[in-house]
């Protein structure tokens, strides 16, 4: 069986693919937000899926039961989908992903998404992923980022990360990528580690607000922002009632005016 389940296919044109992984490389599940904001925005509809068989552990990340007409039990297993949209006032379309990281076999991963790339001539595969750092949760979210083109991290103002270390599947397809003459670009936003409530979608604001601008994709991110504000505020109200916490923030405030 193909790794890639083909269930639909569109005529695309050129699209670029954006995809995003649960986990290790999705801090705030700003990353996934992102995708998946995206893909209801443009309506996206379903394109493919990896079977899950060989690439997920399943006593890592568990399958789950459900109910079907309200006594048989069917099982709903852990895989990652590509969904696609044509978008007639967009210069290419689109294909989205988002599923949980991958546990094994990633070169065999990559590959079928890079076949999918070009099957379709698909002009640019994007990865979003989020970090946890020591950051003021009140300032910008800061987005940092790799290519396989300098130009493409300058001409949306963003930093290419110096980051050396272990790495996720992103890394991974990013390398892939390069190695088959690919186009990728990978966008980064920098969360506050001391803010557990999921997800940040200040996080996925501002991937997009970069992305929409890479990519030129026509969507309303009004939405996202107003999730962003009251996100924010609600930070600002559990920071006011926590001392130990209010004390960190002050010290990261006078460290970064330090700095």
């Amino acid at each position: 069986m193909a790794a890639l389940v083909v269930h639909d296919r569109p005529a695309l044109r050129r699209p670029v693919f954006v995809m995003a992984f649960a986990g290790w490389n999705d801090a705030g599940q700003s990353a996934t937000t992102a995708v998946r904001f995206l893909a209801e925005q443009l309506g996206a509809q379903p394109y493919a899926s990896f079977d899950p068989e060989d690439f997920y552990d399943f006593t890592v990340t568990r399958p789950h039961v459900r109910l079907v007409a309200g006594a048989q039990r069917a099982i709903q297993w852990t895989t990652f989908d590509l969904v696609a949209a044509t978008v007639a006032t967009a210069e290419h379309d689109f294909v989205f992903g988002w599923g949980p990281e991958p546990h094994l076999k990633w070169k065999t991963f990559c590959a079928a998404i890079l076949d999918a790339a070009r099957e379709h001539d698909g002009s640019l595969i994007v990865t979003l992923g989020g970090f946890l750092a020591e950051v003021l949760y009140s300032r910008p979210v800061a987005v940092t980022g790799f290519a396989t083109s300098a130009d493409l991290l300058r001409r949306i103002d963003v930093g290419n990360t110096r980051y050396e270390g272990p790495t996720g599947i992103v890394g991974v397809l990013g390398d892939a990528c390069r190695s088959a003459g690919l186009r990728h670009l990978s966008l980064w936003a920098a969360l506050p580690h001391y803010i557990a409530a999921l997800p940040n979608p200040r996080g996925a604001l501002a991937l997009l607000l970069r992305l929409v601008e890479a990519i030129k994709v026509p969507v309303d991110l009004q939405p996202l922002q107003t999730a962003a504000a009251e996100f924010e505020q609600s930070v600002d109200e559990a920071v006011s009632k926590d001392p130990k916490l209010s004390a960190y923030i002050r010290e990261l405030k006078k460290r970064e005016m330090a700095n």
